[in-house]
């Protein structure tokens, strides 16, 4: 089928926009990949020596500087379960470069925080800005300049999406990612949530709660609801940056052991030296990053997205704006249902076709460009496969299903659950905002009700704690900004919000913050830019304004008169709290110099990036 009108016009736009820098990006890549021959050839023997020294297994194939190297730069820990599997995966790729005629080294690591572990605590104050420090770490990886092609092992929130803005410094590298999968389903989702809200009505003490929680982050591997890491797993494959079939197969399974093989061969047959030679600055393209958002979009995905995939963009010389995302969200119809979503999880979603079945039908109803590079190789059609087992264990990849298995869980875009994306770009006085609208039931989509000030979640907790969050209230969570506070999640506000809409109050959440990939059914404009600290709206508002979150019209209004607007001063707290302890002290140049939400959050951006 033809490709839609509009995501042509948001694609043409966005090339236009960016073409400048994209030239200026690509012909810095096309110079650092124009040496010929292995990449470590041009070293000299000193170099060489080190590089090699403790390489006893490969060290003459390295000598002999024919062969290609992966260096791989893994996320690897045991404290984080999608990252624990990890552990052995360097090894199993060395081995399978090995018996493919080349070879493979661990470049580096870079550290990998859990945002579960740190919901709610001092420490989520520095995960934003993890992504830059990945980002950076993935860059001195990458720099002694050995390899020949990169393989990335990450999962989570921040973390792919630092690796691949890193790697795109050295985009003349043909790239690939490498995921451990998801954990098998444990409590369901559904439940840990209704026990997370009991134990917010005190119907249950904290023993019970940590069971609960316990029961559903059971064992390793990634998280099984449809939050930030589960994304970045669908971008990637959608975005052609994966194996077909690779995001979601469950780890220490005969199957993912397979698709972690066939990864360490594709990367020396795409290699400098390969036969196939795909430079990440070729696959990383304004149609793959098209392609991501309309994946992000009809499955209701992550909002920290709206923070990465500018950042990405900008990391290759792309300008993609929430304007864009605004844009395809209007013809993009939502096609899964998967927690917060709905009740399934991950594993139902892929058990329901996964993203073969997603793929195939998006690209039959015009909503994918089909004409893109991809570590697979030349078109997007490659990934309408889904993975399996040959006799001999190694991988085959077959047919995807011609339709879901479960239309409660996954659909086409011809009978959607929604007609439009799961998210929607609200504007007004108060700034520009961000509303996952996916959970949220339809008659919530417009909240108008009197402002109720905070600026922090722990003093929302102490209003709710001493009984004063009654009747209708749109809650104001402000100075919650990369420039305030490093922009945390603000997830543990999900629960007492859920309790007071279940009451019968009309709530609405409006932050210059962050909620999890997880936000759920509490109408929320996220991200609201400009941040309070930075001069937005927000520091304006004051107890009993009228404010209004209109996902319906894309309206976020505040109903006070001109003149008294204007004639008000912007709050300033006493924001000292956020610039120590558990190493907040070590971001105060990141905060200082953290651009807007709207620019992806960080300190690396487009226009500091040369």
């Amino acid at each position: 089928m033809s490709l839609h009108p509009v995501l042509a016009r948001v694609t043409a736009d966005i090339i236009e926009r960016s073409r400048a820098d994209r030239e200026a990006y690509l012909s810095r890549m096309e110079a650092a990949g124009a040496r010929p021959g292995a990449a470590r050839s041009h070293l000299l023997c000193g170099n060489l020596a080190h590089g090699y020294a403790a390489c006893v297994d490969d060290r003459e194939t390295l000598l002999a500087e024919r062969a290609p190297n992966i260096g791989i730069v893994t996320a690897y820990n045991d404290m984080l379960s999608a990252h624990q599997p990890f552990k052995d995966f360097p090894d199993r790729i060395k081995a399978a470069a090995r018996r493919a005629g080349g070879t493979a080294q661990i470049a580096g690591g870079v550290p990998a925080m859990c945002d579960g572990v740190t919901q709610s605590q001092p420490g989520m104050e520095l995960s934003l800005f993890s992504r830059d420090v990945i980002a950076m770490s993935t860059g001195v990886a990458l720099s002694h300049d050995l390899f020949d092609a990169a393989i990335l092992l990450g999962v989570c929130d921040k973390i792919v999406p630092g690796l691949l803005i890193g790697a795109l410094a050295f985009g003349h590298l043909p790239t690939l990612l490498t995921p451990a999968g998801p954990m098998t389903t444990g409590l369901s989702n559904d439940d840990k949530s209704k026990n997370r809200k009991r134990y917010a009505r005190g119907e249950l003490d904290r023993e019970a709660l940590l069971r609960s929680e316990s029961a559903a982050y059971h064992g390793p591997g990634t998280c099984t609801f449809y939050g930030t890491a589960n994304s970045n797993q669908m971008l990637m494959e959608i975005m052609g940056l994966h194996l077909p079939g690779t995001s979601f197969v469950n780890p220490g399974t005969p199957l993912r052991d397979a698709l972690t093989d066939a990864a360490a061969v594709r990367a020396l047959q795409i290699s400098r030296l390969g036969s196939e030679p795909t430079p990440l600055a070729r696959v990383l393209d304004e149609r793959a990053l098209v392609n991501g958002v309309v994946g992000l979009l009809a499955t209701g995905g992550s909002t920290n997205h709206l923070l990465h995939i500018p950042a990405i963009a900008a990391a290759a010389g792309i300008r993609l704006t929430w304007a864009d995302f605004d844009a395809l969200s209007r013809v993009v119809p939502l096609c899964t249902r998967v927690y917060p979503n709905g009740k399934a999880d991950v594993n139902h979603f892929a058990a329901a076709g996964g993203m073969g079945v997603l793929i195939g039908s998006l690209l039959d109803a015009g909503l994918l460009h089909g004409d893109v590079h991809t570590v697979a190789g030349e078109g997007l059609e490659r990934y309408r496969v889904e993975p399996g087992l040959g006799p001999e264990g190694g991988l085959v990849l077959h047919p995807a299903p011609a339709a879901s298995a479960d239309p409660e869980v996954l659909r086409p875009p011809t009978a959607p659950f929604q007609p439009e994306g799961g998210m929607k770009m609200l504007e007004g006085p108060l700034g520009t905002a961000a509303m996952k609208v996916s959970a949220v039931s339809a008659e919530r989509h417009r909240i108008s009700a009197p402002a109720r000030v905070f600026d922090s979640q722990e003093a929302v907790r102490e209003a709710y704690a001493a009984g004063s969050l009654t009747g209708d209230f749109v809650c104001v969570v402000r100075f919650q900004g990369p420039r305030a506070n490093g922009m945390p999640e603000l997830h543990g506000l999900t629960p007492i919000l859920s309790v007071l809409q279940d009451q019968g109050q009309r709530v609405a959440l409006v932050t210059d913050g962050r909620m999890s990939g997880a936000s759920g059914r509490v109408p929320a404009a996220i991200h609201v830019s400009p941040e309070a600290l930075a001069g937005g709206g927000l520091a304006r508002v004051q107890d009993g304004d009228l404010l209004t979150v209109d996902a319906v019209s894309g309206r976020l209004d505040v109903m006070v008169d001109a003149a008294e607007w204007e004639a008000r001063t912007d709050a300033v707290p006493d924001l000292s709290g956020s610039q120590h302890g558990v190493g907040r002290e070590l971001f105060r140049l990141f905060r200082a110099t953290a651009v807007p939400a709207e620019a992806g959050g960080g300190v690396l951006h487009l226009d500091g990036g040369e």
